[in-house]
């Protein structure tokens, strides 16, 4: 099937809106987004990321879009262990630079204070993402039992922002365990910048063999890109709990 269009996708995005399914499109306007490709990434091919890109800015989005880099199809973190052009597990490179930061400066609007490197002061909590789920099934719809959220010292008692963190496919805790949020760098920057940081988790399945989040509409869930989505409403209600 060929790919959609910028153009397709943004009045598909409309058509959606109007009914309902998604927010209106005009609250993208003026957003932060903030997108990273690798010139060695062979899993998703520029041209997408570039239309990705079109389609932001087309609703009017502030988008940073950095493709400078030579990363394989990876997350890319000065605390990885992969070499940077490679495409292996657990897919976590290091490349000599520190995109969170790039990330953070972009979306919260203004330079953020160093990540920590000093011990974490903060706790990882693991919850039970049975309860968010629509149903109480987790594994039903392709997440695991537990998911987890990094709180810094400073937002046990007090308000912080959030940020939700979706980890890549093969990169679920019961495929690499913790190494993607040890080695995110996202903690760090929790740490100095009042963040929580949630950390849902897919899990594997038949229909889902790599653990990835629902992008294709797996499991029959034809909602899964809009608000009825079953994973967008369990994560919501993640959200929700934490005050988002």
């Amino acid at each position: 099937m060929p790919r959609k269009t910028p153009a397709q996708l943004e009045q598909l995005t409309r058509e959606r809106a109007a009914a309902g399914r998604v927010d209106p499109v005009a609250n993208l306007a003026g957003d932060p987004v903030w997108l990273y490709h690798g010139g060695n990434d062979r899993t998703v091919d520029r041209p997408v990321n570039n239309d990705l890109a079109t389609y932001h800015r087309d609703f009017g989005a502030d988008v940073s879009y950095d493709t400078s880099s030579a990363a394989g199809h990876a997350w890319v973190s000065p605390l990885g262990k992969v070499a940077c052009a490679s495409t292996a597990s657990p897919y976590i490179n290091t490349c000599g630079t520190d995109p969170e930061r790039s990330m953070l400066n972009h979306l919260f609007g203004a330079p953020v204070n160093p990540a920590t490197v000093s011990p974490l002061d903060g706790t990882l909590v693991r919850f039970d993402q049975n309860r968010h789920v629509p149903g109480g099934n987790a594994a039903a719809v392709s997440m695991g039992k537990d998911g987890f959220v990094y709180v810094p010292k400073a937002c046990a008692a007090g308000s912080c922002r959030l940020m939700v963190a979706l980890h890549g496919c093969q990169q679920t805790y019961g495929q690499i365990g913790d190494t993607f949020m040890a080695q995110a760098n996202l903690n760090e920057y929790a740490d100095t910048n009042r963040m929580i940081v949630l950390y849902p988790q897919a899990t594997t399945s038949l229909d889902n063999p790599r653990g990835c989040w629902n992008w294709w509409g797996y499991g029959g869930d034809t909602h899964y890109a809009d608000k009825g989505g079953r994973q967008i409403t369990a994560i919501m209600s993640m959200v929700r709990q934490l005050g988002g």
